[in-house]
């Protein structure tokens, strides 16, 4: 897949989880619909967010409030359910599509998110891999139905011995699509060299940052050098890692508060969905699974609570800890201190400068 070199000019704020990124997507298109008086500019907000677009799974994902996505038009949020996979192909398919539809309106596109794959396979392209491929992926289930998904495994091994070594006996979803590939292409899943080693979104978070398509140091950034259609990339790190420590704290008491118990519960009474799913990988919702798990579904002791408490905190320090090595392996980027007083100020000040830019360009 070719970079998307030919797209409108935008805004991208990244940033890692609880760094603010929403609130402050949210205050650019305020202010740039009520401070640009004779023309007001009128944003729509692309979600970069392997999490966000699953429905059902609103609490641990710190959705926003059914209030923030009624203020500002919100694209690529809830659009498959949790069984389904969503993978960084579909995203870069879909955010060109409605970076080019939302510019043709008149309005200006806004794309925020922490998932730092779906930012370089839009700006740096990935690998061709091929598409999911219905018939052959049904072929597998039915397979699997009769012989079992270790017995699936086992026959991928034979094919990609790579790719099985790193996998669970019954981690269904991705065996299913390492399977597919080498059936579609003839060739195993391990030898397609991009990021994009998986279809679950959760393992965008454990990627390693070298493994996307980009430039070596000095070496011209193709989209950012060449694209005259230049995106404001925004960076939202901390200085200090305690405030985003207590953030995370924070942040994952409220969605303990909120019902995250009840909504991973509701979760786990579908039978199609299991701790393999790629949905239920997603930070959080793991911990919360193997919490109840130990439960064997009863009901919530202090001593799972603060134990789940631990790991879900601990786990979301660790996915922090990745994000921001994404972010600074992107020299594109204007980073901005979020921990900083004026970091909003900041952050609508780089915005300003860059509209008057483009004016003066375009």
């Amino acid at each position: 897949m070719t970079p998307s070199s030919s797209l409108p000019r935008y805004i991208a704020i990244a940033g890692p989880t609880a760094s603010g990124k929403t609130a402050t997507a949210l205050a650019i298109a305020e202010h740039l619909a009520k401070n640009y008086q004779k023309t007001p500019i009128q944003v729509e907000i692309i979600s970069v967010d392997s999490a966000l677009v699953y429905r059902s799974m609103d609490i641990g994902t710190a959705k926003p409030t059914a209030a923030e996505l009624a203020s500002v038009p919100h694209h690529l949020i809830d659009i498959r359910d949790p069984k389904e996979a969503y993978t960084a192909a579909e995203f870069v398919k879909d955010a060109t599509r409605l970076i080019k539809e939302i510019t043709a309106r008149g309005k200006l596109p806004v794309l925020v998110g922490g998932t730092m794959l779906y930012f370089k396979a839009l700006w740096h392209g990935l690998d061709d891999m091929p598409a999911s491929n219905p018939s052959i992926r049904a072929n597998i289930e039915r397979e699997a139905a009769i012989t079992g998904w270790p017995a699936m495994h086992a026959q991928l091994a034979q094919v990609d011995a790579i790719t099985a070594a790193r996998l669970k006996p019954n981690d269904a979803q991705r065996i299913q699509r390492a399977l597919e590939v080498y059936r579609i292409t003839g060739k195993p899943l391990s030898s397609f060299q991009t990021a994009y080693r998986d279809t679950a979104p959760i393992a965008i978070n454990s990627i390693a940052p070298q493994a996307i398509n980009t430039p070596a140091i000095g070496q011209k950034d193709h989209y950012f050098s060449e694209n005259n259609s230049n995106p404001l990339f925004i960076s939202l790190e901390p200085q200090d890692r305690a405030w985003l420590h207590a953030r995370i704290a924070l942040r994952f008491d409220a969605m303990l508060e909120g019902g995250f118990e009840q909504e991973v519960r509701a979760l786990r009474a579908r039978a199609d969905l299991s701790i393999d799913t790629a949905s239920m990988r997603c930070v959080g919702y793991r911990q919360m699974w193997e919490a109840l798990d130990t439960l064997n579904n009863g009901a919530m002791n202090a001593k799972t609570l603060q134990d789940l408490r631990d790991k879900g905190i601990a786990a979301t320090r660790q996915l922090c800890k990745r994000q921001l090595t994404w972010l600074r392996s992107m020299p594109q980027r204007q980073a901005i201190a979020c921990d900083a007083p004026d970091a909003l100020a900041q952050v609508l000040q780089a915005v300003d400068t860059w509209v008057q830019t483009d004016v003066q360009t375009h």
